[in-house]
């Protein structure tokens, strides 16, 4: 069971979960305004098409939820878990879309995401999904991580925040199952940041 402690330090709110120290880096009402803009942009995008929202869990529920209060264009919403186990040999990694109820063939579809960092985890998504025949696939994400990424994408269409290549927290993103529930982001501060 992991520790929650909340406190103010320096005018930043600092939270600590299972003895790991974050500070808040984004807050909700930054969040809420980029979610309204990327609407705004996915509204002119798709009129007219009929999109397939896709949200990859669990991350994605609370920039999901936000994000499609904004969309007032026709669109279906489903969700999708990446599903990763161990295979038989020792460093064979296995991923399998779990959830799909959608018919894809033929259809617009936009991948939301919470958080692009490495690209392993998309770029299955984005091979799975164009196994079902989509007219096309974009992605939208919250956040972006350029100096983590070991992929090229050309259809990150939508970036909400690109951040450093940090641990984060918080807006449905964990750290142990904990944190997913915090309606503001916060990074890991690691002890070089603690002696300023």
């Amino acid at each position: 069971m992991g520790s929650w402690v909340r406190r103010t330090k320096r005018q930043h709110m600092k939270i600590k979960i299972d003895q790991k120290e974050f500070e808040q880096v984004i807050d909700y009402d930054q969040i809420k305004k980029r979610a309204r803009l990327i609407g705004i942009q996915l509204n002119v995008a798709y009129e007219h098409q009929n999109p397939v929202f896709l949200g990859i869990l669990n991350g994605c529920f609370m920039f999901m939820g936000d994000l499609m209060k904004e969309v007032t264009i026709a669109c279906e919403v489903s969700f999708v878990k990446l599903s990763s186990y161990r295979g038989t040999e020792r460093n064979e990694q296995i991923s399998e879309l779990m959830g799909l109820d959608v018919d894809l063939r033929g259809r617009e579809v936009v991948i939301v995401e919470d958080i692009v960092d490495s690209g392993h985890s998309l770029k299955y998504t984005i091979d799975a999904v164009n196994q079902h025949g989509p007219a096309s696939v974009s992605v939208c994400t919250l956040l972006m991580k350029p100096a983590a990424m070991q992929h090229r994408f050309d259809n990150i269409a939508y970036v909400g925040f690109e951040i450093p290549n940090e641990f984060i927290v918080g807006y449905g993103m964990d750290y142990n199952g904990l944190g997913r529930n915090l309606r503001d982001i916060y990074r890991e501060v690691v002890a070089t940041d603690a002696k300023h």
